[in-house]
């Protein structure tokens, strides 16, 4: 799904900008987040699993980070992408570990038949920095998420993996 990473891309370049005001307060840039994601949806039963990336930008210090991620997941005889963009207030809860609670939207697209959907999403994140100076961590994102398209899916999702901090 090619409109899935142009539209990480235009996220990306929209808020480079904010580099340049977070160059003297030494905090990253960004966050990528590389890892594992798997959706169960409520009503159907099925299951999907697939790879999955996103960017993390932080705006407002301890008050909005915001993260635009892609994500395809797979299905016995489908395959569905999914990209989305959060908006999530960070808390700090110690040196090593912070807690994220977010909420935004969700568009995805599946093939043999599925056509494309608009949800909401509302996601937990804990991230967890082994190292005071927060270069590599990892990270856990449960998932819920409502579709507004024919049929209104519901699903539960998880995702973790690898965080890498962008100076």
């Amino acid at each position: 799904m090619i409109y899935g990473a142009r539209f990480v891309i235009i996220i990306a370049f929209v808020l480079c900008p904010m580099a340049l005001l977070r160059a003297e307060d030494k905090e990253p840039f960004a966050v990528i987040e590389l890892g594992a994601a798997t959706e169960r949806s409520i009503q159907e039963g099925t299951y999907g699993v697939g790879p999955s990336a996103s960017v993390e930008f932080p705006v407002i210090k301890d008050w909005l980070e915001i993260e635009t991620g892609i994500s395809p997941l797979f299905r016995p005889g489908q395959t569905e992408w999914q990209a989305d963009l959060l908006f999530k207030k960070p808390f700090t809860i110690n040196e090593h570990v912070e807690f994220m609670i977010g909420a935004g939207p969700q568009l995805s697209y599946a093939t043999a038949g599925g056509g494309t959907k608009i949800a909401g999403e509302i996601a937990l994140e804990w991230m967890v920095w082994p190292s005071k100076d927060r270069k590599f961590g990892w990270f856990v994102e449960p998932t819920y998420s409502y579709s507004f398209s024919k049929g209104h899916e519901q699903s539960l999702g998880v995702t973790t993996g690898l965080t890498i901090a962008i100076p």
